[in-house]
């Protein structure tokens, strides 16, 4: 009976299978089993085991890696945000003194028949003088926007370009326009200080402020910027610390 069973047992599945046998015999049945996990079986499993664990690995080392990628971007751009700072917005006053002064310069030629400068005083009709001081460049609204663009994550470089570009090129075409009417108001209302003086306060207390808001607002909606500045990158740091 038990030589019988095992010659039948040859032809069961191997891998790890279990089978049923019923060998009648005045009407009993007998129930044999066979669940082998033969060498082979084994071999494979170590094999697909450590395969696992090969994938396993480096996927955990890529995502680390990649993580550490992203903390390192988040410093670099910060650490560039304070540096451009120093010493006192020099960068910005030295790129936009001359871009605002200039322009300036040919628009008073057109509305006033004799414009002199000298260095970032302008002589008007010989005897109005206009100081572009360090306040009328605006550098600190310039930074201001700098730093929205480089604090606001998962930009690419040549799009960051192009935003900033777009954002300083926006701010000085709107800084010069408020410089240019103040001027007119100053030279052709020269018994109305009261309206220059008013006009000139609303500019500097409001007007670069909401120029930065606006060219911000528009900057979103025009590069399609889905991230918030600041608080996007505190939000991605929190979630990672705490894993």
């Amino acid at each position: 009976k038990l030589n019988a069973i095992k010659s039948i047992a040859k032809f069961l599945p191997r891998r790890g299978s279990c089978a049923i046998l019923v060998v009648p015999r005045r009407g009993s049945c007998l129930l044999a089993g066979s669940c082998a996990l033969l060498g082979y079986d084994l071999w494979l499993f170590f094999i697909l085991s450590s395969f696992l664990n090969s994938i396993s690995n480096y996927l955990n080392n890529y995502l680390f890696k990649r993580k550490m990628k992203n903390h390192l971007k988040i410093f670099i751009r910060y650490l560039i945000i304070a540096l451009i700072a120093i010493p006192n917005l020099f960068i910005f006053y030295f790129i936009f003194t001359p871009a605002t002064v200039y322009p300036i310069f040919g628009t008073f030629k057109i509305f006033f028949k004799e414009v002199l400068l000298n260095e970032n005083v302008f002589q008007i009709n010989g005897e109005f003088f206009i100081e572009i001081i360090k306040a009328c460049i605006a550098g600190s609204a310039y930074y201001l926007l700098f730093i929205l663009n480089l604090s606001t994550p998962k930009i690419k470089i040549k799009k960051r370009i192009k935003m900033l570009l777009f954002s300083f090129v926006f701010l000085l075409i709107l800084n010069i326009l408020r410089i240019i009417i103040l001027s007119l108001i100053f030279v052709y209302l020269p018994e109305n200080q009261n309206l220059f003086n008013i006009t000139h306060k609303l500019f500097w207390y409001l007007g670069t402020t909401i120029f930065v808001v606006l060219i911000w607002f528009i900057e979103v909606k025009a590069f399609k910027i889905k991230e918030i500045p600041v608080y996007s990158d505190i939000k991605y740091l929190y979630k990672n610390l705490r894993k």
